[in-house]
């Protein structure tokens, strides 16, 4: 499925950008054992932590290409590695605060120059499936690895600030600073959004999302812990599980690719995602709990494969990858908080049906943007005259070169309709006779 073609410099950096995110229950967690912090301040920890995450890619959007991929990821990762250094190193609040906020914009920053690297790739949703892969992997060694460990507020951030350490090397295969256009301005500004009204809509409705994703996320330790009945050691081993489930559903959907389009799968994938939320929330024996956690991760990293291929594909220069997967992380960095305010309001359950009803509310428009934006998926029989004869077969009747019919799974081209202002009147007399008699047709054949 992963070809060599696969850019795995880019994957390192996603997957030491995105890592945070993954380990935010353990974090908050930690925070509110391990330190003297309520559960709504750890959450605030955390949604400050992805806060400065968010901020990373909406200040560097447009700034990859001048400032050089390399240099760039470099700098991220330093900041991600002291950050979250500090902060595992120290019991001080105000210092772990700091870190972890100095941290995120660490980890943003390379999410940034990886969201847009990838965009500019032949094929960024196999580029972001095997980034998802990685991550998830790595998050799932991590709850499995660190429980045995200690109760430690520093062993989440440590992992992470160990996992940027291991990737800086990586970033030697990446570009330079490509500064200038020929004519001397900087073409990432010169150049306007493209398709800014889908962005818009995308931007708005995956923070929304995300927000959805990671309130729920957020509180799943405490969910798993008091109100499923689960240890600590076997609440690690759920959401580990939870994290391979979400392994197999990024091969899946890295085997599907756009063979089903883009539109189905985040249009039903979120739809069954607001289902499995609300069955989380609402669990009350652990295998409850298990079974809709796991069923949850296993279509959340699906969904979000496809979200960040449509992002990618609104601009090859990757600015609407960047700026969607930064209001991304806004949903995730309020996730926390939001979680620890809803259930204190309503309940676990409640804050599920409020999480699972708001899902439903935004798969609306953003399968309408995958429609508008990428086309029908072209099924067999799905390519059709308007007589309604499949092209398919059409060409195998008349011999019509294979090139010249769309592969099955290839997104549709969208039809552009031309506006006539008054049809052609036709005159008799006006045109000559077509075929063997007119091309015989010559002076003193006799014909005329």
């Amino acid at each position: 499925m992963f070809a060599r073609t696969t850019p795995w410099p880019l994957v390192a950096l996603f997957t030491a950008g995105y890592l945070p995110p993954y380990l935010l229950p353990t974090t908050v967690g930690r925070l509110d054992t391990s330190l003297p912090l309520t559960t709504t301040q750890a959450g605030g920890v955390g949604s400050a932590l992805l806060l400065s995450s968010a901020t990373a890619g909406f200040l560097l959007a447009s700034r990859v290409r001048r400032t050089g991929a390399r240099a760039l990821a470099r700098f991220g990762l330093s900041l991600t590695v002291l950050g979250y250094g500090a902060a595992s190193l120290t019991t001080a609040v105000p210092a772990v605060v700091a870190g972890a906020v100095l941290g995120g914009f660490g980890s943003g920053t390379a999410i940034t120059v990886a969201a847009t690297r990838i965009a500019a790739e032949k094929d960024p949703h196999r580029a972001s499936t095997a980034g998802l892969l990685s991550v998830s992997a790595l998050a799932g060694a991590v709850y499995l690895t660190v429980p045995h460990l200690g109760r430690s507020h520093g062993l989440p951030l440590a992992a992470i600030a160990l996992t940027a350490l291991a990737v800086w090397p990586l970033t030697g295969r990446l570009p330079g600073g490509t500064a200038t256009s020929p004519a001397g301005h900087d073409t990432d500004a010169d150049a306007p959004l493209p398709r800014r009204r889908s962005g818009l809509v995308l931007a708005v409705t995956v923070l929304c999302w995300s927000l959805a994703q990671n309130s729920l996320w957020g509180v799943s330790g405490r969910i798993g812990l008091t109100q499923a009945g689960l240890g600590d050691a076997a609440l690690g081993v759920v959401l580990a599980v939870a994290l391979g489930a979400g392994l197999v559903g990024v091969l899946v959907a890295g085997a599907l690719g756009p063979r089903l389009g883009r539109a189905m799968p985040i249009g039903a994938g979120t739809s069954v995602i607001a289902v499995c939320i609300a069955l989380t929330a609402s669990a009350t024996t652990p295998l409850t709990f298990a079974t809709g956690e796991i069923a949850w991760n296993t279509l959340y990293p699906v969904v979000l494969s496809y979200l960040i291929g449509l992002a990618a594909s609104l601009d090859p220069r990757g600015r609407w990858a960047v700026l969607v997967g930064s209001a991304s992380s806004l949903g995730t960095a309020a996730g926390p908080l939001a979680g620890s305010v809803l259930s204190e309001q309503a309940g676990y359950a409640g804050m599920g049906l409020v999480l699972a009803g708001g899902l439903l509310l935004v798969a609306a428009p953003m399968t309408a943007v995958a429609l508008h934006t990428g086309g029908r998926p072209l099924l067999p029989g799905a390519i059709r005259r308007r007589g309604g004869t499949p092209a398919a077969l059409v060409a195998a009747a008349t011999g019509t070169p294979s090139g010249a019919v769309p592969e099955v799974g290839a997104v549709e081209q969208p039809v552009v309709e031309i506006d006539v202002e008054a049809p052609a009147v036709a005159v008799q007399g006006a045109y000559g006779t077509a075929g063997p008699r007119q091309a015989a047709a010559t002076p003193g054949s006799g014909t005329g």
